[in-house]
């Protein structure tokens, strides 16, 4: 395969990337963009096993073997893939996501390490001439174990340091923030709450100037030990960096570990010269970035104090534990059935309750029983509600809930005030009026006002705290009537009331 067809194929597949990141920007196209995104990868792995097998025939090396190896790792990691997709649940889903970061971040390490001890197979050297023990070393090239060893050029060696390095980070990191999401270990790190010490800040600073340090030294001299010290010193980087993030800030922390991901992907890109690789990160790594930043501005925090660590620590500080239960207005499905019924407008605020129940169907049907009635229904999208990005765009999409029917925060917030009815669903930290008061963990953080509708419908199991660990004053007010129990039964409850 010539290289102009290559990079023609290569092109290709980078405009299916991108088509896929625009589709996947609105529910109404998504699917298209998942087929454009498929359709990419599919020609851009096509193309990389033609070009590794013209490389291979021009070294004279076996590739047989080669692709039986390659053939291997796409049948095991596709079907562990598939078998996963297919398995797990909407509210497993950021946990999923977490994990799949982790092997991408491993992926560059492990890469980053093979083509450190062998650069020659990846095309960054010259490959090494036969082993000449005592014979004369040729020009750049220097023995090693009786073999003639080309040394990697300096920009490789920088782009091998930092695409090893970010990928390292977004393994350990991803790890912690897969056991935060998933909240079944009791292991500390893996806790929800933030873990944080004296000088930690500290620490960080001298453990990542280290880091970047020993990746120099690497640079200049193409040190082996500096190599995998700042491996290890990532590594541990990689999990200080996530555990003083509390669990409410976990959806922007997934987005940040995606564009970890992308960066760390790019950079082995340009370590093996690989345009694909390359393009395909620095998508990636763009995307998730920018999403973090909408993220950040969704929740009044600092877009580098994602980067650097320290999101969630201040707010963990400030914070405390939720305040004495106070007397609650209490009712039931019927209660809120008939509320639901005598009412005009009907805006539905779900969280990450309605995710854990698998209520969206039930949601959907009993918004079309309202409609039917002649009831206006909307949905309220909370950028970050639920565990990762678009958590609850994901659930609706998938109860097919028409998309003319969900609105996003900027959009539906005027609207709240004329409301007759606010239905929270397992939703607490993103409708929490504390966001307003002055002194408060969440203070700015922008949230569906629905405090301001006529009557606010409250679904919860309990009367416990959010993810962020604050009471929520909602709750306690004359307008707000709290209907306990698992949401999906409580809405079909709702449903069969109404009819």
């Amino acid at each position: 395969m010539s290289m102009n067809l290559v990079t023609l194929l290569y092109l290709v597949a980078s405009v299916c990337f991108i088509q896929a990141l625009k589709g996947l920007s609105h529910p109404t196209t998504s699917i298209r963009g998942n087929i454009f995104g498929m359709t990419g990868m599919a020609i851009a792995v096509l193309t990389t096993v033609a070009l590794i097998h013209g490389q291979a025939r021009s070294l004279n090396v076996d590739f047989g073997t080669g692709l039986a190896w390659v053939l291997a790792a796409v049948v095991v990691g596709g079907g562990l893939g598939a078998f996963m997709a297919n398995k797990v649940e909407m509210t497993k889903m950021p946990e999923l996501v977490a994990f799949m970061h982790s092997m991408i971040g491993l992926a560059a390490v492990f890469i980053g390490v093979a083509a450190v001890a062998e650069p020659w197979a990846f095309g960054i050297t010259a490959a090494p001439v036969a082993a000449l023990i005592g014979a004369q070393t040729p020009d750049g090239a220097v023995i090693l174990d009786g073999f003639v060893r080309y040394a990697i050029p300096a920009g490789n060696r920088l782009e091998l340091f930092l695409g090893a390095a970010i990928g390292a980070i977004t393994f350990s990191g991803s790890v912690i923030a897969f056991g935060k999401l998933s909240g079944k270990y009791k292991f500390r790190l893996f806790q929800g709450a933030p873990v944080q010490f004296s000088g930690q800040h500290m620490l960080n600073l001298v453990l990542g100037l280290l880091t970047v340090a020993l990746g120099l030294v690497f640079v200049f001299t193409e040190s082996w030990p500096a190599f995998f010290a700042m491996l290890a010193l990532a590594f541990v980087m990689g999990v200080l960096i996530i555990i003083p993030i509390g669990g409410a800030d976990m959806p922007v922390v997934v987005s940040m570990l995606n564009s970890y991901s992308g960066w760390a992907a790019a950079g082995i890109g340009f370590s093996l010269n690989n345009a694909m690789l390359i393009v395909a990160g620095s998508l990636v790594g763009s995307s998730g970035a920018i999403l973090s930043y909408i993220m950040c501005k969704a929740m009044n925090r600092s877009f580098f104090n994602v980067i650097l660590g320290g999101f969630g620590g201040e707010a963990a500080t400030t914070g405390g534990a939720a305040k004495e239960q106070r007397p609650v207005k209490t009712g039931s499905a019927d209660d809120a059935a008939f509320v639901l019924g005598n009412a005009e407008t009907v805006v539905i605020v779900p969280g990450y309750g309605l995710a854990v129940a698998r209520a969206q169907h039930a949601v959907k049907e009993l918004a079309a029983k309202l409609t039917e009635k002649g009831i206006t229904v909307k949905y309220a999208i909370h950028p970050v509600a639920g565990r990762m990005p678009g958590h609850m765009n994901v659930l609706l999409a998938e109860a097919e809930v028409p998309y003319d029917q969900v609105f996003e925060m900027e959009d539906i917030n005027g609207e709240f005030g004329q409301a007759d009815v606010a239905i929270i669903l397992g939703a607490n930290d993103v409708v929490n009026p504390a966001a307003h008061t002055k002194g408060s963990p969440i203070y700015g953080m922008p949230i569906l006002e629905a405090y301001k509708a006529k009557t606010v419908i409250v679904n919860k199991r309990s009367m416990a705290a959010g993810y962020a660990g604050l009471d929520n004053e909602l709750f306690y007010m004359d307008k707000t009537m709290m209907v306990f129990g698992d949401a999906k039964k409580v809405v079909e409850d709702m449903g069969k009331a109404i009819e």
